[in-house]
């Protein structure tokens, strides 16, 4: 387990983000994908099947492989935050925060007093490395990368009172959740959902916070980070893996008239 947040120095430091969606809850993977060369993965516990106690493996497996985690939560649950910060998560995705008092939750449950109302454990949790880190407690508001995302019209409506809050470091545009709120889901290409999102580029870019999403069609990670992303998502294992199989099985059925029988 590193000591420090790898992913919110690299941001510090003007670099961008490439991640890859991890929505299996397997250790395995998540380890193959880091040594595969992707450094940050972004465990999916909102529409992933993980537990709280499987996304620990994921975090150790994660980090064993020299990799640093991200890890979206199921919703803007203070309980379930407090638990993830002390597992030793220190980069954390929010969906479908929608107001500043949404996001003002999410800064309240994740910092330590003053800056929130984070419930203290520091000696006896993985965070602090079973109190190996005598300063983490000191350093855990600094250290801690969280990340709101704008996925509905009401939160493109109040994006700039989000970025406003005090404690949020980058919002992080769902194109296709924001899509469905307008009514067109599965529908990224109409022209009311490229207006909305290049407005809400534009908009946060003069908040000054950092700006995240997903690859799409004519949004590959070049385009992206040209656009002024600095934390982009792209493959997902479960469908690198789903993709894999389906062509290695009509490999096989073009050889193998047999193939797929009892």
């Amino acid at each position: 387990m590193n000591h420090r947040n790898r992913t919110k120095l690299a941001l510090k430091q003007g670099r961008a983000i490439s991640a890859l969606w991890l929505e299996s809850a397997s250790p395995e993977l998540a380890e193959i994908a880091v040594w595969a060369g992707w450094k940050t993965i972004l465990i999916d516990n909102e529409h992933g099947v993980s537990s709280l106690e499987h996304t620990a493996h994921l975090v150790r497996a994660i980090e064993a492989a020299g990799g640093e985690a991200v890890l979206r939560i199921p919703a803007n649950d203070p309980t379930y935050l407090k638990k993830i910060l002390d597992m030793g998560v220190r980069s954390i995705m929010v969906p479908m925060v929608n107001s500043a008092g949404q996001a003002q939750a999410v800064v309240d449950a994740c910092r330590y007093p003053p800056q929130g109302q984070r419930g203290y454990a520091a000696p006896i949790v993985r965070a602090s490395g079973y109190g190996a880190f005598s300063d983490y407690a000191s350093q855990a508001n600094d250290d801690l990368l969280l990340i709101t995302q704008i996925e509905h019209t009401e939160g493109a409506d109040n994006v700039e009172a989000i970025a406003e809050v005090d404690g949020i470091d980058m919002l992080f545009i769902g194109p296709n959740d924001l899509a469905g709120s307008m009514g067109l889901l599965e529908r990224l290409e109409a022209p009311e959902v490229r207006r909305l999102i290049e407005d809400l580029e534009r908009r946060i870019a003069n908040s000054g916070r950092w700006m995240g999403t997903i690859t799409g069609p004519g949004r590959d990670v070049t385009t992206l980070t040209n656009s002024g992303y600095r934390f982009v998502a792209g493959p997902n294992d479960i469908a690198l893996l789903a993709n894999t199989l389906r062509h290695e099985a009509a490999q096989w059925r073009e050889q193998s008239a047999d193939f797929g029988g009892s």
